[in-house]
């Protein structure tokens, strides 16, 4: 497993571990990471690392005649970051995400869970520079390959998630049918009372301010079929205070 971790184009990875459960039709995946490489440099980024992997095949379908698997992340952290210069040859030479996902489940993912998932977002050239992330995250995704009957047939798949974004929380659900050829979801979702100050650094960095006071909020609702959206966005901010770089 390492030795084809080693071969990715752009990416260079390790694996702690892997445990088999020959009975319930798994295996786990211990430490686990996944750095971005930079073909001229060799620079190593982080880019993707997980605790643990569970893979198995999940039960209820069985009891319809699919064979499906499912994939359970206990701690990943998934980093997205701006590099100063980034050539096209570099760009092109790096494997899908997603394809390295399906080559290390075997079967069509039908249930994603991750535990205590954490997104970053960091620009290391910025001044300052930003490093700005989502914390605590769990996600929820069900029946994506419509495996079991459903009692929504228009939309048999769901996906939940919540997550921390400095003091506020954001709740996502979500009814979809991801085998549709259009985008086909109806979608809700709302953040409330995030600390726009623990954001200062990135609003430093891209807006030249200096936020002293303040929180924001956003709530939304989507819903797309036969490639028709319709919806709403509405943002809301309460008590700022902004001050200029010459303050």
């Amino acid at each position: 497993a390492n030795r084809e971790l080693n071969e990715m184009q752009g990416y260079r990875g390790h694996i702690q571990d892997i445990d088999l459960a020959i009975i319930r039709g798994a295996y786990v995946i211990d430490s686990i990471y996944l750095h971005k490489v930079d073909t001229n440099t060799k620079k190593e980024t982080p880019f993707f690392a997980a605790k643990k992997i569970d893979l198995s095949v999940e039960w209820k379908p069985l009891f319809n005649g699919e064979i499906v698997g499912e994939m359970v992340f206990q701690s990943p952290m998934l980093r997205f970051t701006k590099d100063k210069v980034e050539p096209d040859d570099v760009r092109k030479d790096s494997t899908d995400f997603k394809q390295l996902l399906d080559d290390l489940m075997p079967l069509r993912i039908n249930r994603f869970e991750a535990n205590n998932a954490r997104i970053q977002y960091i620009d290391e050239h910025s001044k300052p520079p930003v490093d700005i992330q989502l914390s605590d995250a769990y996600i929820l995704a069900l029946n994506l390959r419509n495996s079991y009957d459903s009692a929504d047939e228009m939309l048999p798949a769901s996906l939940q998630a919540r997550a921390n974004i400095y003091d506020g929380l954001l709740e996502l659900n979500v009814k979809m049918n991801p085998l549709a050829e259009d985008p086909t979801f109806d979608m809700n979702a709302e953040l409330t009372k995030t600390n726009l100050v623990k954001m200062n650094d990135f609003f430093k960095a891209y807006s030249k301010s200096d936020v002293s006071r303040g929180t924001f909020g956003l709530y939304t609702e989507l819903a797309a079929k036969d490639g028709r959206f319709e919806g709403y966005v509405k943002p809301l901010i309460k008590d700022l205070d902004v001050l200029g770089a010459e303050d």
